[in-house]
């Protein structure tokens, strides 16, 4: 009766830490000799960053230029690192723009999301009302007058 084998994979192999923690060439330099190879390496950086920033100043004229041709930067109006959707910039927080909109007012959130708006905080969000109820009954600097009117406190 023969008896099957099983091999092994390479996933299943023992690796002896020696070699497992270091390239094989680094395995055999002193102390001393690693200490000058990391500052050499970290001195090689120096040069990387400075290629990085002269590619990003090329790809953000590349785009300026594109915007400016009517065009769109990954199927959207303006930059998304990594193709993510794209999150407007705001001046202040939500909290702060709700707080000038409602001081001296009464109104319901919907009124309070559509005035914020109007007052120029830019939004791409789907839920951007229920974004407003929750800083209202959240933050303390909001009073409720009724059921579903807020003004500021």
């Amino acid at each position: 009766m023969a008896r099957s084998r099983r091999r092994r994979s390479k996933a299943n192999q023992k690796v002896e830490p020696s070699t497992a923690a270091a390239p094989r060439g680094l395995t055999r330099l002193s102390v001393a000799d690693l200490e000058r190879e990391i500052r050499r390496r970290q001195r090689g950086t120096v040069g990387l960053h400075r290629r990085r920033a002269k590619l990003l100043a090329k790809i953000e004229a590349l785009d300026a230029e594109i915007l400016a041709a009517g065009g769109t930067l990954n199927g959207r109006t303006g930059r998304a690192a990594g193709g993510g959707r794209i999150r407007p910039r705001n001046d202040s927080t939500l909290i702060e723009a709700l707080a000038g909109v409602l001081k001296g007012k009464t109104m319901s959130v919907t009124e309070a999301a559509e005035a914020v708006q109007r007052a120029g905080y830019r939004t791409s969000a789907a839920n951007f009302r229920t974004m407003v109820n929750i800083a209202l009954i959240k933050s303390g600097k909001f009073k409720r007058v009724e059921r579903g009117k807020y003004t500021a406190a």
